[in-house]
């Protein structure tokens, strides 16, 4: 059976609803984040599962609100190959934009030794070439100077919702797709679900689900899943069981 984001819209009616004003009381931006890779099917089959426990992050009177998101790196992909070789601090800079809102933010994520820490200011637009405001606003959070271009381009929907008595929140994306010039990709067969804790909590009912349906945690980075799929070339010796199991879950 095939799914529809009109499907998934239906299933969330039954949630309550959160603003986003009352969700940047759980905002994390210092966390831990466990990740999981499961097919759209079984996403389908647990999401009414969770309606007694989380609330749906509501806005503009949409439960799944669109990203669209421009990825930086340098010349050669060095934060793509810091993370593919599991170095402990490793960056990532984005212009995300979240499209029911029109807001676009500049985005710098700094993961070390498991943790995420995420500092983000507001933009105009994309930037095909960073203006030198966003570099130098990069630059003070990653801590040197560093020369960045434009990689590629993704989006996605997305379905955020919020425990009601833990701090934690879970997002749950789909319609994966990505582009870079006229190369495009997607794998809209998968959801790609993360849980945003202040510390790993493994008894959270979503962990447990998971457990319960087999599906181990497994990190999942939307822009290396998309870098090596658009550019083959690019070593991916780490990354080859992600590959093998979206290919698993068609």
């Amino acid at each position: 059976m095939n799914f529809t984001r009109f499907q998934e819209k239906d299933i969330l009616k039954d949630f309550e609803p959160i603003t986003l004003d009352q969700m940047n009381e759980v905002a994390l931006m210092n966390r831990t984040d466990t990740k999981f890779v499961l097919s759209r099917k079984m996403f389908n089959e647990i999401l009414p599962t969770l309606k007694d426990d989380y609330r749906s992050l509501e806005i503009q009177g949409t439960r799944m609100s669109s990203y669209s998101t421009q990825y930086f790196d340098t010349d050669k992909f060095g934060y793509y190959l810091d993370h593919h070789n599991q170095r402990s601090l490793r960056f990532k800079v984005r212009i995300r934009k979240y499209v029911e809102s029109n807001l676009y933010f500049l985005e710098v994520k700094r993961k070390f030794k498991g943790r995420t820490d995420k500092k983000r200011i507001k933009v105009l637009d994309f930037e095909p070439v960073l203006t030198a405001g966003s570099k130098e606003y990069i630059e003070a959070v990653i801590g040197k100077e560093v020369n960045l271009e434009s990689k590629l381009w993704n989006s996605f929907d997305r379905i955020t919702l919020v425990n009601k008595k833990e701090k934690e929140r879970l997002t749950l994306d789909m319609n994966l797709s990505f582009k870079s010039g006229d190369i495009e990709g997607d794998y809209e067969h998968i959801v790609i679900a993360e849980l945003k804790q202040e510390d790993v909590n493994r008894n959270s009912l979503f962990f447990q689900l998971m457990k319960k349906n087999l599906v181990r945690p497994n990190g999942f980075s939307k822009y290396c899943v998309g870098a090596v799929t658009l550019n083959p070339d690019l070593k991916f010796n780490n990354f080859k069981s992600k590959l093998l199991l979206i290919d698993k879950l068609k």
